[in-house]
């Protein structure tokens, strides 16, 4: 039976197969509906949500396209309705998805936290406005970063993607559900407003061009399995509800046959897997674009939209002759900590410039991995606009001396 509020294809629909799933061609669509275009490319078959400004588009568009390509839209009744169905449609084996902006991020945390814990594949979109509380509901902002991480209570460590165009919001959005099944955790798209808004040219390869590595190798055998015993890399077996596998879900700490066992010894071997599946394979996972970092003296770190105006400050500081270089963030996190730290002891660079719309959130991350040895400068903004190059430039020419 169709859930109340759900969307279900026709059986005519679903024949079409995944290549139905993906818009070839060259389109000018928005970021949050390349978004969505990008999820159904990688195979996304469920999809529920709440609308909220500016993620609203995304869901919209899944709202229309997801019963063309045999899959499942519920718009729920809140956010925290919204996980609840996207990690146990992870779990009968769902590529599964939702989006939200700040307001709606905050009463997902919970249910965030419990697919951490469940170790339930899936991603969630965050199309970033200003906050805090409802804060502005059609401006930018880059104020969830901090929140993405440590939001839900507990250690946990999750993956977070920061795309600074609709193309890449598309492509990343791809990236996102690969490394939810490889690694077996939640993982965020952490857009913004002025991204998920803006109008760009999309092109989108053919089916066949896309890659979908499969979620899985071989099952593994029914007899004595362990649904919780990690590989070498200490990420368990990927399986799914209805296959015939007995797994006890529960976000309770557990032991490895998934059952309550509330014991001190028990949290460090759970807790300590789940932050070490991450933090060990962190320099896989973290991707960054870097510019003129051979011989740069002066360090801007961007991400999102406001990479788009450290570009333009990068560019303009190079033609005037000016040591200075660009290191975005397509990755927030795991950190690049690795290359903050390589910059930093290199002898050659004296100052990073953090360009973000928040009051430092990604400036302390910088200063840390900094370790004393170069000034970090914040270019923080409030939220509401994204700034302009006449803003950031002056903050460049200082930290130049």
């Amino acid at each position: 039976m169709t859930p109340p509020g759900a969307r279900r294809s026709t059986p005519s629909a679903a024949a079409r197969g995944a290549s139905a799933s993906v818009l070839t061609g060259t389109h000018f669509m928005t970021g949050d509906e390349a978004c969505a275009e990008g999820g159904l490319a990688a195979g996304c078959s469920f999809f529920a949500g709440y609308p909220i400004t500016p993620a609203t588009e995304v869901a919209e568009r899944m709202a229309e396209r997801l019963p063309q390509v045999g899959g499942v839209y519920v718009q729920m009744e809140d956010e925290l309705a919204s996980m609840a169905a996207v990690v146990g449609a992870s779990c009968a084996g769902a590529r599964a998805m939702t989006s939200t902006s700040g307001p709606g991020f905050s009463l997902m945390m919970e249910n965030i936290g419990l697919a951490a814990m469940l170790e339930a594949p899936c991603v969630i979109v965050n199309i970033m406005r200003g906050g805090p509380s409802t804060g502005l509901p059609t401006l930018v902002g880059q104020q969830d970063v901090m929140q993405a991480r440590w939001g839900s209570h507990g250690d946990y460590e999750v993956i977070a993607l920061s795309p600074e165009s609709p193309q890449e919001a598309f492509e990343l959005t791809i990236e996102a559900f690969d490394l939810a099944d490889r690694y077996r955790t939640p993982v965020m798209i952490l857009s913004d407003e002025v991204v998920g808004h803006m109008t760009e040219r999309v092109v989108i390869p053919p089916a066949g061009e896309i890659p979908r590595p499969p979620r899985r190798g071989r099952k593994p055998p029914r007899k004595g399995f362990v649904p919780y015993l990690p590989d070498g890399r200490g990420i368990p077996p990927l399986v799914f509800a209805g296959e015939g596998y007995h797994v006890h879900a529960t976000g309770l700490t557990h032991d490895e046959h998934g059952y309550p066992v509330i014991t001190p010894e028990a949290q460090e071997r759970l807790v300590q897997r789940l932050v070490r599946k991450i933090r060990a394979q962190a320099e896989d996972i973290v991707r960054t674009e870097e510019l003129y970092l051979e011989d740069a003296e002066v360090v801007v770190v961007s991400y999102g939209c406001s990479a788009r105006t450290a570009r333009e400050v990068v560019d303009e500081a190079r033609r005037r002759g000016d040591k200075v270089g660009l290191l975005r963030l397509v990755t927030l996190w795991p950190f690049a900590e690795q290359r903050i730290r390589q910059l930093a002891r290199s002898g050659r660079v004296k100052s990073f410039v953090v360009a973000e719309i928040n009051c430092g959130q990604i400036a302390y991350e910088v200063e840390r991995c900094a370790e004393g040895r170069v000034q970090t400068t914040l270019a923080g903004f409030m939220g509401g606009r994204i700034f302009s190059p006449e803003e950031l430039y002056p903050l460049v020419q200082e930290a130049l001396g």
